[in-house]
């Protein structure tokens, strides 16, 4: 098929209908979408399956639109081919409209991942194609290609500046991600002013560096040339990059090619220039030509049906072929658990010793029998995290069947990934590194949390018990600063048991990351009975001791065992006290007052708070006339026990404390 004028009309029209919403919302992006218009028209119309009457297909092509401040780009898309009403075209960036600023996940049908944040959204789009690879290898079988699907993305510059973008394209280059194609808006324009004022790096020979097969188009306006390259593209046997040489708020005369198009509307004058130059009355706004309706319906919208008529057939053949394998897809897919997915996973009697850590591992090698798709890994610390699955092979490009993932030193880099796994579907992800080290992760997992993305984060070495590594790899803040991101359960259990449980929160999850805070150093598993374990770790916080009213200690992770030896020898000094674990401050004080009162006692007025780190949020708990045994300074470098004796987390100075001496 050739492209015509009708072809034109709509990729203006697109151009026409992100002028409208902008200038209508007064803010907003008109410069990408008039100058990308082409690129993605032809994307979408000659070579994407996507469904706008079964979004939710799950062999559909994923589009990632990185650049999300160019979001009418995809909001003129998803409304010419059906997906989204024309009400919402014009409140855009208005209250509770699905045409949010940026394209935000599971808040507007057809959007795959809330991209925004520059960088994250190519890097997510990595962690899709991973997905992609790996459950083709899992599933497919000769004739059933259940799993055979594109990612798709249109990148902006921005994007490629971002340090992420280069830990995630790296990564996709090692592992051959042929089915992974970046479209690059190349406009040499950024928000400030013109790009060689910050960026004049070869893209051609960054790529190719990495490993990707690299494609440049000269004119963003030659359909028929972006069309080669998106085909010559599907036929790579690498990850590509197809650079596409575009003007920047194309059509608008005295705009074009300038930061003034970027960031701002257009202005009535510019509008009626550009309407003009495209050939639209500039007297009409929002204006969509039946035609263009029907060219949408008569590529992208009969291409798909007939993809997904078919694959849906083939289904139904592979469910009777391998039923087996059918089941495993489906309930990945649905994100259904066993009823008995937890049958292998280990309980600890008192005074257990270990590392949370090592009993995180045993977790993780029991579920990974029990839940076919779990698939993770670290950022070269598996060996410190204790993250891979014993008896599974590594997932590299010469077996995406395998398990076991080697993100590299890129802990940002591997939580977006980990990202684009879990929107992907089918998944469920996992990532390791040192706790100190989620502050390279923090932009990442703050995606996680706002998208509702259940994965996991395996953070290990959580406290100055690191000891010899010193203050640099000593985490003290950074669990303050978890806590406080909306929708993320940071858990920090106290021995093996809480380890197992809140393993359990974290597979259960199906709108809520979770991040796991886990322990170098050996730590002891309380006396407490695993149902009362259970039970206070999904509520976020539980008494693990009680013996009396004359006092309550508060506290979290290798602390709680801590606190339950000084509470037993306070007992014997006819001090009777309450210990409270509380491994997930959020999710404990979501709980009704009723809950939340019987663990705080705030009858009790000698109250104290032991962690070893920064002791914001403890106020809560304690009070302000309360005390709290924290770290609101930097670690040393020294022997963890060393470390730990000289910072006063010993049974003698908690009761020095409590007993005010």
């Amino acid at each position: 098929m050739t492209f015509d004028k009708t072809d034109q009309l709509a990729i203006n029209t697109i151009r026409t209908l992100s002028i409208d919403a902008i200038e209508k919302a007064n803010s907003g992006h008109p410069g990408l979408p008039m100058g990308a218009a082409p690129m993605a028209y032809t994307l979408w119309t000659r070579h994407l399956n996507f469904n706008p009457n079964s979004m939710a297909w799950f062999d559909r092509d994923r589009f990632v639109l990185s650049a999300g401040h160019g979001s009418m780009l995809i909001y003129s898309l998803l409304h010419l081919s059906g997906a989204l009403e024309m009400e919402e075209i014009k409140n855009f960036r208005q209250y509770e409209s699905k045409t949010p600023g940026h394209p935000e996940f599971k808040h507007t049908e057809g959007v795959e991942i809330t991209t925004g944040p520059l960088g994250q959204g190519f890097a997510m789009s990595v962690g899709m194609a991973m997905a992609e690879k790996h459950l083709a290898a899992r599933f497919n079988r000769d004739n059933y290609d259940v799993v055979d699907h594109y990612t798709y993305v249109v990148t902006s510059d921005g994007d490629l500046m971002e340090g992420v973008s280069h830990e995630a394209a790296s990564l996709a280059g090692h592992l051959n991600l042929d089915k992974l194609i970046v479209l690059y808006d190349s406009n040499d324009i950024s928000l400030d002013g013109d790009l060689d004022k910050s960026f004049s790096e070869d893209i051609r020979k960054r790529f190719e560096g990495y490993n990707w097969h690299y494609i440049r188009v000269e004119d963003g306006n030659d359909t028929d040339e972006i069309d080669k390259a998106i085909t010559e593209a599907k036929s790579s046997d690498k990850p590509t990059m197809i650079e596409v040489k575009t003007i920047i708020g194309y059509g608008a005369p005295n705009k074009q090619g300038k930061s003034a198009s970027h960031g701002a509307p257009l202005g009535a004058d510019e509008r009626k220039a550009a309407f003009e130059y495209y050939g639209f009355d500039p007297e009409e706004t929002f204006q969509v030509d039946a035609s263009v309706y029907d060219r949408f319906s008569e590529t992208m919208k009969q291409r798909s049906n007939e993809k997904e008529e078919a694959w849906n057939k083939m289904m139904e053949a592979y469910k009777e072929e391998h039923s087996d394998l059918y089941k495993a897809l489906d309930d990945a897919i649905n994100q259904r658990l066993a009823d008995d997915y937890d049958k292998d996973m280990p309980f600890y009697e008192a005074g257990d010793s270990k590392a949370t850590r090592a009993t995180s591992s045993e977790m993780i090698q029991a579920l990974s029998n029990s839940v076919p798709t779990l698939f993770g890994g670290a950022a070269d610390l598996a060996s410190s995290n204790k993250t891979n699955v014993k008896d599974e092979e590594d997932f590299d490009r010469s077996n995406y069947g395998g398990r076991n993932v080697w993100f590299g030193v890129r802990e940002f880099g591997m939580a977006a990934a980990l990202n684009g796994m879990s929107a992907h579907g089918g998944i469920y992800p996992y990532g390791g590194t040192f706790f100190v080290f989620s502050d390279y992760m923090k932009p990442a997992i703050r995606l996680s949390a706002l998208m509702k993305l259940p994965v996991t984060y395996v953070l290990t070495h959580d406290s100055i018990a690191v000891g010899e590594d010193g203050p640099t790899h000593e985490p003290v803040e950074q669990l303050a600063g978890l806590r406080a991101i909306p929708n993320l359960n940071t858990i920090r259990p106290a021995d093996g048991n809480e380890t197992r449980a809140a393993w359990k929160v974290a597979m259960e999850a199906v709108d809520a990351p979770t991040a796991l805070v886990l322990t170098r150093q050996n730590v002891e598993a309380l006396d407490v009975p695993y149902e009362t374990v259970e039970d206070g770790v999904r509520k976020g916080g539980y008494l693990a001791f009680d013996k009396g009213d004359d006092a309550i200690l508060f506290a979290s992770g290798s602390e709680v065992p801590l606190a339950v030896k000084a509470a037993e020898q306070l007992e014997a000094q006819n001090v009777n006290v309450k210990v409270a674990s509380i491994p997930n401050m959020q999710q404990f004080l979501r709980q009704d007052a009723a809950y939340i009162e019987s663990v705080l006692n705030t009858h009790i007025e000698n109250r104290t708070a032991i962690e070893m780190a920064a002791s914001f949020g403890w106020h809560r708990f304690v009070g302000m006339n309360g005390k709290i045994h924290a770290i609101d300074t930097y670690g040393a470098s020294a022997p963890g026990d060393v470390v730990i004796e000289k910072y006063g987390f010993t049974v003698e100075r908690v009761l020095g404390t409590v007993l005010d001496k």
